[in-house]
């Protein structure tokens, strides 16, 4: 796939990602239209799901944050649970920086890591060789406007829409958590375990004498900062494992 780059115009590179980045798009504006129905509920108008959505970029990050603005979070907390929830994301990103042409500008290493999400870090890494910026841009070129978009739907169906249908629809969102679950934890029983776990934890949290205290957001701050730093100490995930996976 290198070669093909080398030889190829960034035209061509950016069609390619555009082309992948497709499927991409069309799954980010159906879960994004479930987001847009719980930030109706947030109190977001059209524009502000938009504009979250544009910068943001994470389903989980955006779900935190939006569940925490109802209860007038303050703009720290909203921050440090938004930054906690993508923390994934270093970890990505330092992955391709080991990829990129050792010539690849700063500014284009900043663009490319705008849009790294778990879906275009995918494409990006299955095509192999180094990183080739304009294939990047073309995957976000397609996939950032349906998410904001789909957001923006959502919004506007959220004040259209019976209750019902709202009600329904906000279930599929948990159906979405449920399917990232699932597949990791089907593979290892740590995984399992310490989801298990985060679930009790929760549970126990909000009904405790003092965590139930806590704002919401602190509480899954807390939590997933305890658990996911155990979970790292006592089920560490070998380099020659990270191999084999691959």
């Amino acid at each position: 796939m290198m070669e093909q780059d080398i030889g190829a115009s960034r035209r061509a590179v950016f069609l390619a990602g555009v082309h992948d980045g497709v499927p991409i798009a069309l799954g980010y504006f159906v879960v994004a239209f479930t987001l847009g129905i719980l930030a109706k509920t947030a109190g977001l108008t059209p524009w502000q799901g938009f504009l979250t959505s544009f910068v943001n970029l994470a389903s989980a990050g955006e779900y935190a944050g939006f569940t925490v603005i109802p209860a007038q979070a303050p703009y720290l907390e909203i921050a440090v649970l938004t930054l906690v929830a993508n923390a994934r994301y270093f970890l990505m990103s330092a992955a391709l920086t080991q990829r990129f042409a050792p010539d690849t500008s700063l500014l284009h290493r900043l663009a490319v890591s705008f849009g790294v999400s778990d879906e275009i870090f995918g494409i990006t890494v299955a095509r192999g060789g180094m990183v080739n910026p304009y294939y990047n841009y073309g995957a976000m070129a397609i996939s950032v406007p349906a998410w904001a978009i789909g957001t923006s739907a959502g919004i506007l169906a959220g004040g259209i829409l019976p209750a019902a249908a709202l009600s329904a629809l906000s279930v599929a969102l948990y159906g979405m958590f449920v399917w990232v679950i699932l597949p990791p934890a089907k593979k290892s029983r740590p995984i399992a375990g310490m989801v298990g776990v985060s679930f009790a934890l929760s549970l126990v949290a909000t009904y405790a004498p003092i965590t139930c205290e806590l704002s919401g957001g602190t509480r899954t701050i807390i939590l997933t900062l305890l658990i996911a730093g155990v979970g790292a100490w006592l089920f560490p995930v070998t380099e020659q494992k990270e191999d084999t996976d691959a």
